[in-house]
């Protein structure tokens, strides 16, 4: 996309709030950006080559709707914790190793998505965040779920194809999870403990490719109380 297009491009957004500059092997974001008007509602600069994001994209505080995937991002700059109104943040396919604590002024978020990055830690700043609804974490290096995780909101939560041993039961705690996945992990089923099958909200965990087989799963104390609440669950479905 040359000069010109991404001009006209920027033009029509001025008027519409949308701007989509995807799959143009960017480098860098359009210097044009940096003295753009405050009018954008939804940026996707996905499938690029960013390695940064850049201060001024803190200057654009009414984005809503933020796709960055598909780029080279080791680490995402601070000043998105100043996009207050941001309700979706698309990440997956970066290289992210680290999130901001400035992740937590976001209050307003309702989907998170980090899959297939190079995240070890579990993103703690994220939990308390009352408006998450669906935080997809798949294909990191997260090795341990802590006991922040109680504080998530989330209904949905995705942890496939990680490296996790160790997980906090306070994830029992979480007030609206609905579905935990957490296939292809290192866990052993000693870590599903009797809190988590019998006094959470869980009602669909998936655990396939774990260290341990289904009768292992199956005969853990609480299995028979997770299972009524997934048996009521599929009933009202169908």
């Amino acid at each position: 996309m040359g000069n010109k297009q991404i001009k006209q491009h920027l033009e029509t957004a001025q008027k519409t709030g949308i701007l989509k500059i995807s799959l143009q092997r960017l480098q860098e974001f359009p210097p044009q950006l940096r003295a753009y008007p405050n009018v954008l509602k939804t940026l996707d600069l996905s499938e690029n080559r960013f390695e940064r994001v850049p201060d001024e994209l803190g200057k654009l505080t009414l984005i809503k709707h933020l796709n960055l995937s598909g780029n080279r991002l080791v680490e995402l700059n601070e000043v998105v914790g100043e996009l207050a109104k941001l309700e979706v943040l698309l990440l997956m396919d970066n290289m992210l190793t680290r999130l901001p604590k400035t992740l937590a002024n976001c209050t307003h978020l309702k989907t998170v998505n980090l899959s297939n990055n190079q995240l070890k830690e579990f993103p703690s700043m994220l939990c308390g965040l009352k408006q998450l609804d669906v935080l997809d974490l798949s294909r990191n290096k997260i090795t341990d779920v802590p006991a922040d995780v109680g504080g998530l909101f989330v209904t949905e939560l995705n942890l496939n194809q990680n490296q996790i041993s160790s997980l906090a039961e306070d994830v029992a705690d979480c007030p609206k999870l609905k579905t935990l996945r957490l296939e292809e992990n290192c866990l052993q089923a000693a870590a599903f403990t009797p809190k988590i099958l019998k006094d959470s909200k869980i009602c669909n965990l998936a655990v396939d490719g774990n260290l341990f087989n289904s009768k292992q799963f199956t005969d853990l104390d609480g299995y028979e109380v997770y299972m009524e609440r997934y048996t009521a669950v599929r009933k009202k479905m169908f």
